[in-house]
């Protein structure tokens, strides 16, 4: 091939070798500070504290975190490519700090079925969700539950993933039947109904 030929792509995927795939770069960027919003580094963690309250967030000690110039940049070790997955996750936990005391974290479940209703029970809830009995959940200190209507639960809180684990929590009372059209599901949560077996041989 002379040095003016073109060459032709024969439409196959080159393989690139794992260790030369490029890697996220999303650590790399600076996290602004919002007005009102103080970051301490601490031993394997940060302290994030703002209008809606005060996150700790850990991290792997591994990772170098700083602020500097109203931004917090977090800094990897090495070009391993256990210090670039480090680097990438690092940074995602402390943005979601940072929004958690400045807007807040929100989940909502709906309950689906005849009879199945949620009650306000001071901080917590009470669930009547088909058992022979009635089930409570209460939140731990930092975050909210907010009964709408009898069939709708508000959590909020300023930690993401406390948010996330008490919203499962929920949910694991009675998860969704796909068959029965019944229980606990997440606000939009988009379930693939099935019908029974009875139903199935009638519709062949």
């Amino acid at each position: 091939m002379s040095g003016n030929e073109i060459p032709v792509s024969t439409g196959v995927a080159e393989r690139i070798p794992p260790a030369e795939r490029p890697l996220s770069r999303i650590g790399r960027q600076p996290i602004p500070l919002p007005p009102g919003v103080q970051v301490e580094v601490l031993y394997g963690g940060v302290k994030v504290t703002g209008p809606r309250g005060e996150v700790i967030q850990r991290y792997h000690p591994e990772v170098i975190v700083k602020v500097e110039d109203g931004a917090v940049i977090v800094e990897r070790l090495t070009e391993r490519k256990f210090h670039h997955s480090l680097h990438g996750l690092t940074r995602s936990l402390i943005t979601n700090a940072i929004v958690g005391v400045t807007e807040g974290y929100s989940r909502t479940l709906e309950l689906m079925g005849v009879g199945y209703r949620v009650q306000q029970n001071g901080d917590g809830i009470t669930l009547s969700v088909g058992y022979s009995h009635t089930v409570d959940v209460f939140p731990e200190e930092g975050l909210n539950m907010e009964v709408e209507g009898n069939n709708r639960v508000h959590i909020t809180g300023v930690d993401k993933q406390k948010v996330g684990q008490l919203a499962a929590k929920v949910r694991k009372v009675r998860p969704p039947n796909r068959y029965k059209e019944k229980g606990i599901r997440y606000q939009g949560e988009v379930l693939r109904l099935k019908p029974g077996k009875a139903a199935a041989r009638r519709a062949v």
